[in-house]
């Protein structure tokens, strides 16, 4: 990928629960994480989602995650990777039946939360997920934390023989490591448009972010995430994808 794809979590609504602007960010994104039953949504919302992404050609990433409604699915559980594994192919295979049902397919996996998290820190969480994406579709990328160093992510996803693409926050703090701050801490959400947006670029010109402790840290990805449910986050996406557009026309 020549350019850094912008892309969002979304379809997190549940029931008669609304989160997010779905239909205000999707126009802008490169990529939609939608959510699959198990940390948010339910079957209306992956289909709403699924037909709007199709609308405005966004491609659809399956957004797997731990089994947690009530947290979010922020709280890591102790699963066995054989758990894991089954989780993932539940998931992905239930958003892939409501694209075929639209003409399109899941075309990436993105773990959400804490299984997202776990995956970077336990190498036998990883490997369970890279395994679970191979057994459905070894053409399909996973998308994963880009930290100050990723060669054994990367080891791990050519051992498996997965493509990896590594994601920057337009919209999280990062510790001298390269790893999102946790969001018990003050400050690990940006909330203000401008600290988003100067970020966003920061990123997408490969140059160094200042971690929480004041140390630069250069993280190397392929694409950029901006959460739907941080409302700050969605007012700077118009303006983020109108600098990566000038960016890449430069």
């Amino acid at each position: 990928m020549s350019s850094l794809l912008l892309n969002c979590d979304i379809g997190e609504s549940f029931g008669a629960w609304t989160m997010g602007l779905d239909a205000e960010v999707m126009p802008f994104i490169d990529c939609a994480n939608i959510a699959c039953g198990f940390h948010a949504s339910d079957p209306g919302t992956m289909r709403t989602t699924v037909a709007l992404a199709v609308e405005n050609g966004v491609r659809i990433g399956a957004h797997p995650a731990y089994p947690d409604l009530v947290g979010f699915g922020r709280r890591s559980m102790a699963c066995t990777p054989r758990e894991v594994e089954d989780m993932l192919l539940y998931q992905i295979g239930a958003l892939d039946g409501i694209c075929r049902a639209y003409g399109s397919r899941v075309s990436y996996v993105k773990p959400h939360g804490a299984l997202y998290q776990d995956m970077m820190r336990k190498p036998e969480i990883l490997h369970a997920v890279l395994r679970a994406v191979a057994m459905y579709d070894a053409n399909l990328p996973l998308v994963l934390m880009a930290t100050r160093d990723q060669s054994q992510a990367q080891a791990i996803g050519d051992e498996i023989g997965i493509q990896l693409w590594f994601e920057a926050f337009a919209d999280r703090a990062y510790d001298a490591d390269g790893f999102l701050v946790s969001r018990a801490i003050p400050g690990a959400v940006h909330h203000d448009a401008e600290t988003i947006v100067r970020q966003a670029l920061t990123l997408a010109q490969g140059e160094p972010l200042r971690a929480i402790d004041g140390s630069a840290v250069h993280l190397q990805a392929q694409t950029l995430c901006v959460h739907g449910d941080n409302a700050s986050s969605v007012a700077a996406v118009r303006r983020i994808r109108e600098a990566l557009c000038r960016r890449d026309t430069e």
